[in-house]
């Protein structure tokens, strides 16, 4: 008889959360994401030791974090002018497993059986993925509920944001691994069968939710957007000038129909901090503004401007990039590894505060929700600006920095911020996805791809109202997941008689 060699555990776990990193990615079946999570749940809750559990989520953690954000080795290869330095990427991979591993050990120790450890830990993910929107090292990218987005239950979005749609995967998965532990013998009581009955009711409630919502009805705000192709590398280091920009800006802006309020992306203008009027830019409209080169301090905001150039209102960038626009401890024992990089790319790293609040622009007696590239990742900013007015979403923004999926998984993420507060985004960009998406997240006239700057006219409209998450945020999600939990000690003691 034959001998099947077994396969090492962190060698598994590893593929597992590969498959599982391969949901992530903007593909029309990434709500299969359930299956792959659940075979992660129940291979971590399976271990003998209560050790092994962190340690094999550890390491699907690497699996599922370098798949979904693989991209990022291209970016840092490019930023280094160095292919190789692409393997630095692999430090946050490792870290975001050490997070699951964090998360995952204490749930071990509360819990002991397989079963109720599967609940413990999908309730402890949706935990985790929350804590990402934290602090100003936040970074909330990968998020189980994006992976609804090919389906109509992506619209519960506006009950309970995205980690309502993390609660229903990680729900339906552990629903799923608990009844293979029980096929498999390791799950104590046989036909345990009311999780998954119970997940098939969510989902049956989440679809028919999703395909019962309509599009809102407002007046039509005309509006022009440009999809432009520029080096993002040079403007940082200096090769592309602002004139440069601005002159093919322009040019490109010139198609523009009467009434059309005009949108450029992010930093698509440079001028000084104290500016108040940009005659250079045809207004009205509103367009992303960053200081020159070198000024202090550096400056990435949004400005609304009128047809005479006078700024009429203005906001800064609320989260910035950690290690792109906010280095931690820069002035502080980092600085001489931080010089050393400088030196390598031959210029300065951005030393930039974040917005301390935010508030929508006013331009001709319209609201416009307006936030900066990366605030888009980031649910509370969309919701702020909504809850104070906002008519419509606009966010100017710059993807060149990212390479491969990352652009669309930036679109993607777009998508449900206008499903979570029900307003049209319109989105003006640099190398990315630009046009309008209406308030069910459905793309409606946007341009991709191309390699000269692109002018695209949109009609979006313009709405009120307040859905229930932008009234009450992530608490129903949140208290859903610590439910998650809280089974698990139930099941947990149930099994212990």
């Amino acid at each position: 008889m034959a001998v099947v060699p077994s396969v090492p555990p962190p060698v598994l776990a590893l593929l597992l959360g590969a498959l599982l990193g391969l949901c992530g990615l903007p593909l029309p079946w990434s709500f299969l994401s359930v299956l792959p999570l659940s075979l992660v749940l129940a291979y971590a809750a399976s271990a003998r030791t209560t050790e092994g559990v962190p340690g094999r989520l550890f390491w699907s953690g690497v699996g599922y974090f370098a798949v979904h954000l693989w991209w990022l080795t291209a970016f840092l290869g490019k930023l280094f002018s160095f292919p190789p330095a692409g393997v630095l990427a692999f430090a946050l991979f490792l870290l975001e497993g050490i997070f699951l591993a964090v998360m995952a050990y204490p749930l071990a120790r509360l819990v002991h059986s397989p079963q109720a450890r599967i609940w413990a830990l999908a309730g402890g993910w949706v935990v985790l993925e929350w804590t990402r929107f934290l602090g100003p090292l936040s970074f909330p990218w990968p998020t189980l509920g994006y992976t609804l987005l090919p389906t109509p239950a992506i619209q519960i979005a506006d009950l309970g944001g995205v980690l309502l749609g993390s609660v229903l995967v990680a729900g339906t998965a552990a629903a799923l691994a608990g009844a293979w532990l029980d096929g498999w013998g390791l799950g104590g009581k046989q036909g345990r069968g009311r999780p998954v009955v119970l997940a098939a009711v969510c989902w049956a409630a989440a679809l028919a939710y999703g395909l019962t919502r309509t599009a809102g009805e407002g007046p039509v705000q005309p509006m022009l957007v440009l999809r432009t192709d520029f080096d993002s590398f040079g403007r940082a280091v200096g090769s592309l000038t602002a004139d440069d920009q601005l002159q093919v800006q322009r040019k490109a802006s010139a198609r523009r129909s009467p009434g059309e309020v005009l949108v450029w992306s992010e930093t698509a203008l440079t001028a000084p901090a104290s500016e108040i009027l940009l005659p250079q830019f045809p207004g009205p409209g509103i367009s992303g503004l960053g200081t020159p080169y070198g000024e202090r301090p550096e400056r990435n905001s949004t400005v609304a401007i009128d047809e005479a150039g006078q700024i009429t209102s203005r906001e800064e960038k609320a989260k910035l990039v950690p290690f792109g626009e906010y280095f931690v401890l820069y002035n502080g024992f980092l600085r001489p590894i931080y010089r050393i990089i400088e030196n390598v790319l031959d210029f300065k790293l951005r030393d930039m505060a974040p917005a301390q609040t935010v508030a929508p622009l006013t331009l001709n007696g319209v609201r416009y929700g307006a936030y900066i590239c990366y605030d888009s990742v980031f649910p509370w900013v969309a919701r702020s600006l909504t809850r104070q007015g906002a008519q419509i979403l606009v966010n100017p923004s710059n993807d060149g920095w990212y390479d491969g999926w990352g652009v669309q998984q930036h679109f993607m993420m777009g998508r449900v911020r206008a499903i979570e507060n029900r307003r049209w985004l319109v989105r003006s960009v640099n190398k990315g996805v630009a046009g309008a998406v209406n308030d069910l997240g459905q793309p409606v006239n946007v341009i991709s791809s191309g390699d000269t700057i692109q002018a695209l006219s949109v009609r979006p409209r313009l709405l009120s109202g307040r859905t229930l998450f932008n009234r009450l945020g992530d608490w129903p999600a949140l208290l859903l997941a610590l439910g998650m939990i809280g089974y698990g000690v139930r099941v947990d003691r149930r099994e212990g008689r």
